[in-house]
C-alpha cells in the first residue's frame, strides 16, 4: 500500500516523505525499534536531506519515532496510542458538533450526506482509497464548520494520523465485503440525523455510541 497522490495535492515535499512513512510506520512494514536514515530515506525519495528531516519532525511531533543521536528510532502505534487517538477524536468532534447543533446550517447537512453518497459509490466500486478519503472529508467538514479556531488548530495536529489510520482500516475493512462497508457509510447518517435535531443530548449520545464502535473496529483492524 503507498499514499495516494491524490492526498498529497498541496503538500510540501517533506510532507509528502511524511505521509508515506507514517503509513509504513503504523503498518508495521517498519517495525518498531527499527532505525531511520537520513541518507537511506533522501536516496529512496531522490531527494536532499532537508525535506526529509522535516519529514521526520512531523514523526517525532506525532509520537511515531523518537530523534536520537544515532538517528531516528521508530515507536510505532501501539493499543494505547489508538485509544487516545480516538479518545482526542471523540473530545474534539464531541465540541464540534455540540457547537453546530446551536445553527445547522443546510450547506453542511448536504455536504455530508453527498460524501455518505460517495462513499457508498465506492464501495459499488470496490475503491476503498475513495472511500476512506470521504470518510475522512465527512468528519473534517464537521470540525472546519465548528469554526473554532484553537479545535481547529489540535485537529491539524492530528489530521495526517487520522487520514493514514482510516486509509489502513478501510483497505481491511473492504475484505469483510460489500455489506460491511455499506454498514459503515450508514452508520455516517446517524451523524447526520443527529445534527438535523439540533438537540444536544442527542448529538452526544450518538456520538459516543459512533466512537464507541469505531474505536472497537479500528483496534480490530490494525497489525
Amino acid at each position: 500500500m503507498h499514499y495516494p497522490v491524490t492526498w498529497l495535492q498541496g503538500a510540501s515535499l517533506g510532507e509528502s516523505i511524511a505521509c508515506e512513512l507514517r503509513l509504513q510506520i503504523i503498518n508495521e512494514n517498519i517495525k518498531p525499534g527499527e532505525v531511520l536514515s537520513e541518507n537511506r530515506i533522501a536516496a529512496d525519495f531522490g531527494t536532499s536531506r532537508s525535506p526529509v528531516r522535516e519529514a521526520l519532525k512531523s514523526l517525532s511531533g506525532e509520537g511515531l519515532i523518537r530523534l536520537e543521536r544515532m538517528g531516528a528510532v521508530v515507536v510505532g502505534l501501539n493499543i494505547k496510542d489508538v485509544k487516545e487517538l480516538y479518545d482526542v477524536r471523540y473530545l474534539i468532534e464531541s465540541f464540534a458538533q455540540q457547537r453546530l447543533a446551536v445553527n445547522i446550517q443546510d450547506a453542511l447537512i448536504q455536504q455530508l450526506e453527498q460524501a455518505i453518497d460517495k462513499m457508498k459509490l465506492a464501495v459499488k466500486h470496490n475503491d476503498y482509497v475513495e472511500f476512506a478519503h470521504q470518510d475522512f472529508s465527512f468528519h473534517e467538514a464537521i470540525v472546519t464548520e465548528a469554526n473554532h479556531t484553537r479545535i481547529l488548530h489540535l485537529w491539524n495536529s492530528i489530521r495526517y494520523i487520522v487520514m493514514t489510520v482510516i486509509l489502513i482500516t478501510t483497505e481491511k475493512g473492504f475484505t469483510l465485503g460489500e455489506a460491511r462497508m455499506n454498514w459503515v457509510a450508514d452508520k455516517h447518517r446517524t451523524v447526520v440525523e443527529a445534527l438535523r435535531s439540533g438537540d444536544p443530548e442527542t448529538i452526544h449520545k450518538v456520538v459516543q455510541e459512533y466512537f464507541a464502535d469505531s474505536g472497537e473496529t479500528l483496534i480490530r483492524s490494525l497489525p
